[in-house]
């Protein structure tokens, strides 16, 4: 597979916009999906940083398995980041980014101090992260009421959104940002999985046949509980079963397997699968 070229008009712009807000900027807080926290980082955030504090959060924790959260959040932390995962709908984990900001802010005003400032600016952080990532649903999760717009595909964030989520911590809100080429193929296939690309840039039938095949590496219990899917399946199969046991049926009986693919795709993304994680760390 060619790599992948997703970097339309307004990404580029996003960029220039990045690149600018953080000569603003005291923290960078990059959110992930904790499906898959890896493939879904940004590699221009850490070029971009230029050693300023970084915070990794993990969102949609919910959705992926606690093992693997575990796991994700051991390994960056052993690279060297502040790493956290957050429950965006029950906002589990966000005392943790918070305290992690408090403690951030404690210091930049000793510094300051050190420096002769008296006048205690507050602690300003950027929010960024792949498109579809959670990332204003976290601001809002932060300030406790709705202030930043929230979508399910990309490209909903526009504009530039200060935002005060306590008396000395105010947190920048910023536009999904995919970087230029991705070279890894995993790496794409999870972006797509998790809906952080246009669906048009990779086709619905390799989608469907990446899922199964991880699906049944490593969830086949499931698939199996759902669907009656088995090991021998094959991916045309488990779609048949799953239009079956959906009832998506088309003239004379036969398994619709075409609405089958989106369906499976769907209930990923959307958790009605289960928990699930993509990736784990090697």
């Amino acid at each position: 597979m060619s790599d992948f070229h997703w970097y339309p008009g307004h990404m580029a712009k996003a960029k220039r916009a990045i690149a600018e807000d953080l000569k603003l900027i005291d923290v960078i807080i990059e959110l992930t999906d904790a499906r898959a926290p890896l493939s879904s980082r940004n590699p221009d955030i850490d070029a971009m940083a230029n050693g300023k504090m970084q915070i990794l959060v993990m969102s949609k924790s919910d959705l992926s398995e606690n093992s693997g959260n575990t796991a994700w959040t051991e390994y960056f932390r052993s690279m060297g980041h502040d790493a956290a995962c957050v429950d965006l709908k029950t906002g589990n984990g966000m005392s943790r980014v918070k305290s992690l900001l408090v403690d951030a802010a404690s210091k930049k005003h000793e510094k300051d101090k050190k420096r002769g400032i008296r006048m205690q600016r507050p602690l300003r952080a950027l929010v960024c992260g792949i498109p579809n990532v959670g990332k204003s649903t976290f601001i809002n999760s932060m300030a406790k009421k709705n202030v930043a717009k929230t979508g399910n595909k990309p490209g909903v964030t526009k504009g530039k959104q200060w935002i005060t989520v306590s008396k000395g911590i105010e947190l920048l809100d910023s536009p999904g940002l995919l970087w230029p080429k991705i070279e890894d193929e995993r790496a794409a296939l999870n972006l797509a999985l998790l809906g952080s690309m246009n669906d048009e840039v990779i086709d619905l039938e390799r989608l469907t046949s990446e899922l199964t095949g991880i699906l049944k590496a490593r969830y086949l219990q499931l698939l199996s509980k759902l669907y009656g899917v088995s090991e021998e399946d094959d991916t045309e199969a488990v779609l048949s079963k799953i239009a079956d046991e959906m009832n998506m049926l088309q003239k004379g009986g036969l398994p619709d397997r075409e609405r089958a693919k989106q369906f499976l795709i769907d209930s990923f993304r959307s958790g009605k699968l289960g928990r699930i994680t993509l990736e784990l760390p090697e």
